[in-house]
């Protein structure tokens, strides 16, 4: 578990020109980025396209399709788990009650929990992990769908998961919250387990809120 942790936080520090700051005003930018020559008005400039997360469709809770769409306008915090893990996600959903009370009225921040257990984790069982946290609305969705899609997707998130019969629960997967802005961009990363890390990401999506739509992070 904790060599997996070291290897994804190095990806990180490696797919991001800067580091997150409560002295910078834009958040970085994590992931691949490309260069892109075009010709605007005669004149040759070059763009950047940034990383983005891709489409997906799983089901809510509520038993909703949920794609990216659904998420569109809105900056969001993602993170993956599963309701019988007997060690890190307790932790990091207590923790993450946190930015779900922060921004409940907020209207423009959600939170999306992928289980990496769909076999298990059905929509009634999500729905009952839901409610035992006190979670209603639409502020907080818990998805589940194709394994085989999920893992795939958590690459996109830069973290990864994967099953271990050896592992606590069966599963191992990193602790880390996932900030992504209106654009599906990767913003910041955070240990989802340490409540110091937890209170910066409530602070850097409030930086999110403030930044312009068109700022661009370096």
């Amino acid at each position: 578990m904790r060599l997996l942790a070291l290897s994804i936080f190095s990806l990180l520090l490696c797919s991001s020109c800067t580091t997150n700051s409560h002295s910078n005003s834009i958040l970085p930018i994590y992931g691949n980025r490309e260069p892109v020559t075009k010709t605007v008005n005669g004149k040759t400039v070059t763009d950047t396209i940034y990383q983005t997360i891709p489409d997906f469709e799983f089901v809510n809770q509520y038993g909703k399709q949920i794609n990216r769409k659904s998420l569109d306008g809105s900056i969001y915090v993602a993170d993956f788990f599963f309701t019988s893990c007997p060690s890190i996600c307790p932790i990091m959903h207590r923790n993450m009650l946190n930015v779900y009370k922060e921004f409940k009225s907020s209207g423009n921040v959600k939170i999306i929990s992928h289980s990496i257990d769909p076999g298990h984790d059905s929509v009634s069982v999500l729905k009952k992990y839901a409610d035992n946290l006190g979670v209603t609305g639409e502020n907080w969705w818990f998805l589940q769908g194709n394994k085989e899609a999920t893992y795939k997707l958590a690459e996109s998130y830069l973290t990864a998961v994967k099953e271990d019969k050896d592992a606590p629960g069966g599963y191992v997967h990193a602790g880390y919250f996932i900030l992504v802005d209106k654009q599906k961009r990767i913003r910041g990363t955070y240990d989802g387990t340490n409540e110091e890390e937890v209170t910066k990401l409530i602070a850097d999506v409030k930086t999110l809120q403030a930044e312009p739509e068109n700022a661009i992070a370096q």
